[in-house]
């Protein structure tokens, strides 16, 4: 919104002269603008931050949606565990990152690598953020921690949880939001003294490489040194399903993340009362919003439809879950050039995305990777596939409007390929940066016992051996919790590689 002033000695000459005191006439008429004027900006502020506050609201409903897929897609056995990971993941991640991640990650006045200030939101609010941008960042940050903890499902220690949680939302993830989101950030396309990578910056609007990668990677290599679940493998190597309890559940789950990621992506703008060009213009910031809105719809449509007749091609059914794992992949792909593409390219994104994900579950069977909601190879690797499609897609003018004139866009576009090998380099840094953080941790938890359940507790199922019960009890038998005398045993590490473990018997399989 453009900014006007009024000034009593430019109108005095313009009163006339036969205006008597002109001087406090004039000054009358700039004090009344002038009020009108701060109250206009007062106006534009305030739908500003109910715009991000709302955004903030939708990004948070997909914790809902997080703990909804999980549950449906681990055995009824361990559903009250993966339920209340999902609660910690929040409620841990929301105490650090208020402690520390927001500091690392926003904090003003720091260096390229890391933030320095606002440490327990210390000087917020400020002229260069609220506690509406707070709140939508801690959202997006528990997000990542969401996304690592399907990956480790159904095999995991309590504890190991809320240490990987709070050390992920607290540093690794903010930091990684630091390099590519702060205007300090040393690959970051807002950065603000001009100093940008190749001349670009990364492109990575809403976080196909901060968000979901992150999580995705971090999974990975928990996934990879917990090793796969008791029966995930037969003794001669090859892969048997453990399906999940409920497909109602995974599909509320995948409705409610659609819904909430269209707070996520075009939230990501953080401001709607924006024009660009001339005041008065039916075209502005709202349009880079629904713009962002229907490209984002596109690429999970299309992904989803891709995965759909794909695998009934290559596995001669239709399967829901397949679908809607499809669909989420998409959203993850075009999160990262959701505003800066037009909506056919989102296609080509969700199209590509769908044979990703497909791809990455193949190599995963038959590396003898085991990650049950497929996390690491969904918002891992269409991740890293969304932010190469934004260095080939992005358009000239929606780079212009959405950052700055004069930047590189796409090489498929004309643009060159300066903003491709920034993108490249996003991938490569995040890549190794989980690699080098969360790795160890999940090593040294693993050497300390703390990462696997036992081998009995697993194959009992975690609700039993470590909450008291099942989630669901269908006979009054079922119900362990009432039962006077029973108490929980004591946690018992293991002792034995997962790998050397004999699969239960089917009858066994809650």
């Amino acid at each position: 919104m453009a900014s006007y002033t009024c000034s009593a000695a430019d109108l005095i000459p313009h009163l006339g002269p036969n205006v008597a005191n002109a001087t406090a006439v004039a000054n009358t008429i700039c004090g009344g603008f002038s009020a009108v004027s701060s109250s206009l900006s007062d106006t534009t502020y305030a739908i500003n931050t109910t715009y991000l506050l709302f955004s903030a609201y939708l990004v948070f409903a997909m914790q809902l949606g997080f703990a909804m897929l999980c549950a449906g897609s681990v055995r009824a056995k361990n559903t009250m565990n993966i339920m209340l990971t999902n609660v910690l993941d929040a409620a841990a991640g929301g105490l650090s990152y208020y402690l520390f991640g927001f500091a690392f990650a926003f904090g003003p006045s720091s260096n390229g690598f890391i933030g320095r200030h606002a440490f327990g939101l210390t000087g917020v609010p400020s002229p260069l953020f609220d506690y509406s941008f707070f709140l939508f960042q801690w959202a997006f940050a528990i997000a990542a921690a969401g996304i690592t903890s399907g990956s480790i499902a159904e095999r995991t220690q309590f504890v190991a949880y809320l240490i990987y949680s709070s050390f992920l939302t607290g540093f690794v993830y903010p930091i990684v939001s630091h390099w590519f989101w702060s205007s300090d950030g040393w690959a970051s396309a807002s950065r603000t003294d001009g100093n940008l990578l190749f001349n670009s910056g990364v492109i990575d609007f809403a976080g196909s490489g901060v968000v979901h990668m992150v999580g995705g990677i971090a999974g990975l290599w928990g996934a990879l040194i917990e090793g796969p679940r008791i029966g995930r493998f037969d003794r001669t190597g090859r892969a048997v399903v453990l399906r999940g309890h409920s497909g109602s559940l995974v599909v509320l789950g995948s409705f409610l993340l659609w819904f909430g990621w269209y707070g996520f992506n075009p939230g990501s703008f953080l401001t709607i009362a924006k024009v660009y060009g001339t005041d008065g213009s039916f075209y502005g910031q709202w349009s880079g919003v629904g713009r962002t809105a229907v490209t984002t719809t596109l690429a999970g449509c299309t992904a989803a439809l891709t995965t759909l007749f794909s695998k009934r091609l290559l596995d001669g059914h239709w399967n829901v879950t397949d679908v809607c794992n499809g669909l989420l992949g998409g959203f993850a792909a075009i999160t990262s050039g959701c505003s800066v593409v037009e909506p056919w390219a989102a296609i080509i994104c969700g199209f590509v995305a769908a044979w990703v994900l497909i791809g990455c579950n193949k190599l995963a069977e038959k590396l003898k990777y085991d990650d049950p909601l497929e996390a690491a190879q969904l918002h891992g690797g269409c991740g890293a596939w969304g932010v190469l499609f934004t260095g080939l897609f992005a358009r000239e003018r929606y780079v212009s409007e959405v950052y700055s004139p004069g930047r590189p866009y796409g090489l498929f576009m004309g643009g060159g390929g300066r903003l491709l090998a920034a993108q490249i380099i996003q991938i490569l840094v995040i890549f190794g940066w989980v690699t080098a953080t969360m790795a160890p941790l999940f090593y040294g938890l693993h050497k300390l016992k703390l990462l696997r359940i036992s081998s009995h507790d697993e194959m009992a199922g975690m609700d039993l051996t470590r909450h008291g019960g099942f989630a669901y009890a269908y006979h009054d038998e079922d119900d362990h919790s009432n039962i006077p005398g029973f108490t929980m045993k004591k946690i018992e590490p293991m002792n034995s590689s997962p790998h050397d473990r004999t699969p239960p018997p089917p009858s066994d399989e809650v």
